[in-house]
């Protein structure tokens, strides 16, 4: 006699617990910043990682630190950086003359780049 396997789906079985949706904010033991590319200063590059940092902790959406690292900058090495913060984007073409850096701060990927 044919015993189908048992359906996943039969409401006495346990089921596997779907996560919640990640939050951006991370503690600071998961913080670890790797540079893969950067074409900037020391200082800059480590005031993009602190910035970014901060940001991390304050901000809930990609967004919210894109803008808070990009003011930040703003503010510190004049006008006008550009900042781009995800967990999957691409990027091609950026003018290595002027100053970027493009790093990950635990597993958001970071761009930021001076244009003008």
């Amino acid at each position: 006699m044919w015993d189908p396997l048992p359906s996943p789906w039969k409401p006495t079985e346990q089921r596997a617990r779907i996560p919640k949706p990640h939050s951006l904010k991370f503690k600071m033991s998961d913080r670890r910043a790797v540079i893969k590319n950067a074409n900037m200063s020391d200082e800059m590059r480590q005031d993009a990682v602190h910035f970014a940092t901060q940001a991390l902790e304050k901000c809930n959406s990609e967004k919210d630190i894109a803008a808070y690292i990009k003011m930040e900058f703003d503010k510190k090495y004049n006008p006008t950086w550009y900042c781009i913060v995800g967990r999957n984007f691409g990027s091609y073409t950026i003018d290595e003359t002027r100053p970027f850096i493009y790093f990950y701060l635990s597993q958001v990927a970071i761009l930021l780049f001076k244009i003008g």
